[in-house]
């Protein structure tokens, strides 16, 4: 029984369309990632085109097996020079692919290169014991039952623990924002620093006390006060960081009750909150801020649909100006540039100024600006946005120039 030409890769098209920040069991809707129309029309350009060698990573092997601890990511760069154009590996498999988004450990792929154009295969048994495709194009039958979570097995686009503690973390706000929020007014007992198992006492903002609601348990985000992040180019300021300092639980409302002091005014009672995360030393004046209901968001690398250029304005948690792989940095550039999620973006290592060493004139010489990696937005903010280093030559340093990927 022979296949179609482009017989499934279930997969590498799969997606490095996306990645799924999700734990376990929490992936039964990870096969509804979102596929633009631009995606598609890629896609379905390659399924009759076919994809130039050209296109494909220098050492592109013959074959590779998807195992657990891959990441889509990584696998798009083992074929593809650039491994955001997760489209065109779609589009080498787009007869037997209608939804991308599936790869597993166990699958077997095959690069098939013929008349200058390159597709794939994908040979052996996946992780559910299904019959895939022989390099000789049989497809040989192999009966067998096995049920197991999708969570387990799906290829996410990154490693998720690189990434997941910074989707809550990170907050930006206006100059007032935080200063308006609920804040932290007393330990218990008669100490300086606040940690993990210490219960505090807090009041909410003038004509909003924190009210327990007695229908669910309320989780509280604490914060330093905020830092300013500046634009490393103009100085102006982009927005406020707010430092993640750990997590609360409200267990007493605040009150008002009708006992006054001497002088008449009014005596409260503050609400009382228990400290269940402390990242950081924790301290009176500390703001609290609601917990937000957990995202399980999905990311489709891609490139910016417009030229872009900016500028690293930190590393996030961390007092060095350089950050490695996998670290997170801050960027002058957010939602009004038309960033959003997945973008993937450039960085460029500025070249330095020299004089040429046998002029006479001491000529001096810029070097051109080299690449040096690649970063992938996950998080946006109106001016500022947090990426992830995907990959780097050498360290990412404040100040930086960014720009749309070649």
């Amino acid at each position: 029984m022979k296949p179609h030409p482009f017989v499934s890769l279930r997969m590498v098209g799969v997606a490095l369309a996306a990645v799924s920040l999700c734990g376990v069991g929490a992936c039964a809707w990870a096969q509804q990632y979102p596929i633009t129309q631009g995606q598609r029309q890629t896609a379905q350009t390659v399924a009759e085109n076919g994809v130039p060698l050209s296109e494909l990573a220098p050492e592109a092997p013959d074959q590779y097996t998807v195992k657990r601890g891959d990441t889509l990511w990584d696998i798009s760069k083992v074929f593809l020079r650039s491994p955001w154009h997760w489209p065109e590996l779609w589009g080498m498999n787009f007869d037997d692919i209608r939804n991308p988004h599936r790869i597993y450990p166990g699958q077997h792929l095959v690069l098939i290169k013929s008349n200058g154009k390159a597709s794939l295969r994908v040979s052996g048994t996946d992780a559910y014991g299904q019959t895939t495709v022989a390099p000789d194009g049989v497809v040989r039958v192999s009966p067998r039952t096995r049920s197991e979570s999708l969570a387990d097995l799906a290829i996410p686009a990154i490693n998720p623990s690189v990434i997941e503690a910074f989707l809550a973390e990170p907050l930006i706000v206006n100059a007032t924002e935080l200063q308006n929020a609920a804040r932290i007014v007393s330990p218990r007992e008669d100490r300086v620093l606040i940690s993990r198992g210490d219960r505090v006492y807090a009041r909410g903002p003038s004509g909003a006390p924190l009210v327990d609601d007695k229908n669910k348990e309320q989780l509280l985000r604490i914060f330093h006060k905020a830092i300013p992040l500046k634009d490393p180019s103009t100085g102006e300021i982009l927005g406020y960081e707010a430092q993640f300092a750990g997590k609360a639980v409200l267990v007493r409302s605040e009150s008002e009750g009708d006992a006054r002091d001497a002088s008449g005014n009014t005596i409260v009672t503050p609400a009382t909150i228990d400290v269940i995360l402390s990242k950081e030393e924790i301290h009176v004046g500390d703001r609290l801020l609601p917990e937000p209901d957990r995202e399980f968001s999905t990311y489709v690398p891609h490139a910016p649909t417009t030229p872009l250029q900016g500028r690293v304005v930190s590393v996030y948690g961390s007092s060095i100006v350089n950050a490695g792989q996998n670290q997170v940095v801050a960027i002058n550039m957010g939602k009004a540039d038309g960033l959003d999620r997945g973008t993937v973006l450039a960085v460029l290592r500025d070249g330095a100024i020299k004089a040429d060493p046998e002029d006479a004139q001491k000529t001096r010489m810029k070097l051109p600006d080299e690449r040096n990696g690649l970063l992938m937005v996950f998080r946006t903010f109106e001016r500022v946005s947090y990426a992830l280093i995907l990959e780097i030559s050498d360290t990412v340093r404040v100040g930086d120039r960014l720009i749309s990927p070649r």
